[in-house]
């Protein structure tokens, strides 16, 4: 079983650039598909961007496509969120989230259920 443990937050002006970064430990990292979600105030939980077991497949959504990029390398068995351009819309707690199911290639399920461990989540607050 994996333990997740976000870092990387704080606070950031419109326009700036933060690394989030979640940090694995316990089974083994490339058994699973990892993703960032955020909550906002007020809202659902959605998910930011996906990656594969090999970090060969990603899915973003839309609202930061072109702008963050999610990387991770098991041999630390870390996962990053390169966030730039952050708009105050981006203002959300941060949370990273492991697929103990996921598949060998490809993405598989990236809905929420999918994922059954997560960190405790990390603010990340953008001043417009």
């Amino acid at each position: 079983q994996v333990q997740l443990v976000e870092s990387g937050g704080g606070l950031v002006q419109a326009g700036g650039s933060l690394r989030l970064s979640c940090a694995a430990s316990g089974g083994t990292f490339s058994d699973y598909g990892m993703a960032w979600f955020r909550q906002a105030p007020g809202k659902e939980r959605q998910l930011v961007a996906a990656l594969n077991r090999w970090g060969s497949s990603t899915y973003y959504s839309d609202s930061v496509k072109g702008r963050f990029t999610i990387t991770r390398d098991n041999t630390k068995k870390m996962m990053y969120l390169h966030m730039n351009s952050l708009e105050a819309e981006d203002t959300a707690v941060y949370y990273c989230a492991a697929d103990p199911q996921a598949p060998y290639y490809g993405l598989g399920d990236i809905s929420e259920y999918a994922y059954d461990y997560w960190g405790q989540g990390t603010q990340v607050t953008v001043s417009s």
